[in-house]
Parts: structure tokens; sequence; C-alpha cells
């Protein structure tokens, strides 16, 4: 089975407030991609592909409100706490959301250790004077013991950064056996974002770099199914889906160019070309 995840990021911010979203009011926003999306999905059978989209939290009970019954749009979460309710207080988690609350929202799968989440624990660390890798990894893998331990199925995010690409088997490695460390390997699906290759002006990570990371994480994680995190595309969703080790894709923006955006028909024209029909 194929896994075919969409990270709205912050993509309702409207345009006359520096956002994207030019496809309905902000408080429309996830109910309507939701119901321009899953109708069209039902062709894709239940083993055949699981379409997860990931809305920011404020978004998450307007979205699962759209779902119609049968329809195959899991609604997914953009991180966890590290810490979780009934373990160390019931409500004291102010601007955080802890994964029995994302459960309670009626969301599926968390997405926990984007290269932004990354960037961010790793930011903070650093204005302590900690600049420990590890760290960071000892904290998601936290995250991810929560949301497994609330039923949620987990698409956990590992990379290099440009600086780190002469030792990309040390760092991955370092974020698989920490990030992993005492999980149980079947709720995660690994999200591989060549972070290196990520952004305007860089150069898209090519089919046997991919391959090559695929195969290694793959062997270190005795097979768990790993998902291009680079953005699957559709200049790309062909190529991809001719890696045989690659199980699916994250999406995120669907235009570059022009009005640069979300758009739930073009971000379906991608799920078609990756899956074939």
């Amino acid at each position: 089975m194929k896994h075919l995840y969409l990270n709205l990021k912050r993509f309702e911010i409207p345009v006359d407030l520096g956002g994207v979203n030019r496809i309905a009011p902000v408080t429309e926003w996830a109910g309507y991609i939701v119901k321009n999306t899953q109708d069209a999905l039902k062709k894709y059978g239940p083993d055949e592909a699981e379409f997860v989209q990931f809305f920011p939290e404020a978004h998450i009970m307007p979205a699962a409100a759209a779902r119609t019954e049968g329809s195959p749009v899991q609604i997914g979460c953009q991180g966890v706490y590290r810490m979780d309710a009934g373990v160390n207080g019931f409500g004291a988690f102010t601007t955080n959301c802890p994964a029995a609350a994302a459960a309670a929202l009626g969301v599926s799968t968390a997405l926990i250790g984007h290269c932004e989440e990354r960037n961010d624990k790793m930011g903070i660390l650093e204005e302590a004077g900690v600049h420990d890798t590890k760290a960071v990894n000892r904290i998601l893998n936290q995250e991810i013991k929560l949301a497994v331990s609330r039923g949620l199925k987990v698409l956990y995010c590992i990379g290099e950064k440009s600086e780190e690409q002469d030792r990309w088997q040390e760092v991955l490695g370092e974020q698989l056996e920490i990030g992993l460390d005492g999980v149980d390997k079947s709720k995660v699906v690994i999200g591989y974002e060549p972070i290196w290759s990520i952004g305007p002006g860089k150069t898209p990570a090519d089919k046997p770099y991919i391959t090559k990371i695929a195969r290694f994480v793959k062997e270190f994680t005795g097979g768990i199914d790993i998902v291009y995190g680079g953005g699957l595309k559709a200049d790309n969703a062909e190529m991809l889906a001719s890696i045989d080790e690659i199980d699916g894709g994250l999406i995120a923006l669907t235009r570059f160019s022009g009005e640069i955006g979300f758009y739930p028909d073009e971000y379906l024209e991608i799920i078609r070309l990756y899956l074939g029909k």
C-alpha cells in the first residue's frame, strides 16, 4: 500500500496577510479541502493507498466534520507535545497539543520530526548554548511514543542538511536509532527529506540518490515503509513512482509559480500521476 501525505503547513493564511490561501475564507478552508478531495479519492481502494492530510491544529475539527461516510481522507496533526495528559498533568499544556488532545479531535496520524520542527527545537537549544542533535532526536522519540500510546500512527521525518551530506549515514542513522528507540515500528512510516535539496534555486535530489537513501533506511529499520518527503509534485511523481523502495510521498504546495499555493484539483492530479490512474 502506498502512503500519500499532505502537509498543509500554514497554507490557510490569506494573501492579504502574506499567505498563499486563495481558495476559501480561513474559517471554511479546512472543510473546503476535504470536501473537494474526498470523493475523487474514493476511486483508489483502501489496499491501494492511504490519504492523510495534516492540518494546523485550529483546522482539525472543521476538517474532521467535513468527512462524509466512507471518506478515504484521514485527518492528521502537525506534531504532538513531548508530554501528555494522564502522564504529567491533565491540562497544564498551554500553547501545546498533547497526543491525548489530538486523539480526541479525531486525528489518526501525527507528523513528527519535520525539518521545520527539527530546526525550531534546535534553535531553542542553541539559544541556551546547546548544540546537540541527539537531544532533538530524544525529544522527538518522546513525541513518537506518546502519539503511538494514544493510538495514532506516525510519519517520522528524517533528513540531512548540505553540511551533513558527507556523513549522511551517520546523521540519518542517529535520527533513526534515537528517534525510534523503544517504538512500535509497525505504527511508523519514515518520511525522507533531503533538506539540502529543498527550496528555490536548489538542485532536487535525483533518482539514484533517493533510491540509495531508501535502501539504507529499509535496511537500518528492518523494512519500515519510507515515503519521499522532499516534495511529491507533478514534475517528479512519475519518477518517484518508478522507485520500488519508495512507498509514497509528502505533498505540500502544488503550484510554485504565478499564484503560488495549494489547490485541491492540482493535488488530485499529483496523486493521479503518482498512482498511474
